[in-house]
């Protein structure tokens, strides 16, 4: 279960005598606990948006006048929330400020996305459906194959036809290994996939390939941000 941890800290209280943050920190990201964090810029340097009546309305400053502010975030995963708690109290800030401890809202399943993106490719491939595949993909995608950087959407097209264009008939696309983690915005895959098809001189192709992939949140769905094509040994 992951956990928004948010580091409240006090503009009135004497942080001289705090213990240092990075040993906190190294010691939850030793166990996999801490995922990421950040400091954040003091209240002074924020700016409030509001829409009223059509009109974008900003103000400098924090939407509420209080002594505490959020100074700083980590995202935590911890087998339930007693333990998150006992992270946050060991936090240094929460000796002179307050942490927040949020979990976050589960009502996505990022991993079956990622996984039924690849299945769209596997059925893409088949059909040899150039623009279902790139759709795949972000816009500034780059994919390493062949020897090659292929950067963009118009590069990524390119080497797809290149590739198409020596085969014939289906190709079918059998994924062996697939593994996933995923962390928030992005997620990363390694898989083992066998390409068979027929070539355009009547011979077979049979390749093995290692692929590692960096997917992106782009919102309402995940898309591939970078990929690593090698061919192993069949």
């Amino acid at each position: 279960m992951k956990y928004m941890l948010l580091v409240c800290g006090d503009d009135t209280a004497d942080a001289s005598g705090m213990a240092p943050v990075e040993p906190w920190v190294e010691g939850l990201g030793d166990r996999g606990v801490r995922l990421h964090g950040h400091r954040l810029a003091l209240p002074a340097d924020a700016v409030t948006v509001r829409v009223r009546g059509g009109e974008v309305l900003r103000s400098d400053g924090p939407f509420a006048e209080t002594k505490e502010y959020v100074a700083g975030f980590d995202i935590l995963e911890c087998e339930s929330l007693e333990e998150a708690i006992e992270a946050a109290a060991r936090h240094p800030v929460a000796a002179i400020g307050a942490m927040e401890v949020r979990p976050f809202w589960e009502d996505e399943d990022a991993e079956g996305q990622i996984r039924l993106l690849d299945t769209r490719l596997t059925e893409a491939a088949r059909e040899r459906d150039i623009e279902r595949i790139a759709a795949c993909y972000a816009p500034d995608a780059a994919v390493y194959a062949d020897g090659r950087e292929h950067v963009g959407a118009d590069a990524l097209r390119k080497w797809l036809d290149e590739m198409f264009s020596g085969v014939t008939g289906p190709v079918t696309r059998e994924v062996l290994e697939f593994r996933v983690h995923v962390d928030e915005s992005i997620a990363f895959g390694h898989a083992l996939v066998r390409f068979r098809a027929t070539r355009t001189d009547g011979a077979s192709l049979n390749d093995l390939m290692r692929i590692t992939t960096g997917y992106r949140n782009a919102g309402l769905r995940w898309v591939i941000a970078h990929q690593h094509i090698s061919q192993e040994r069949s």
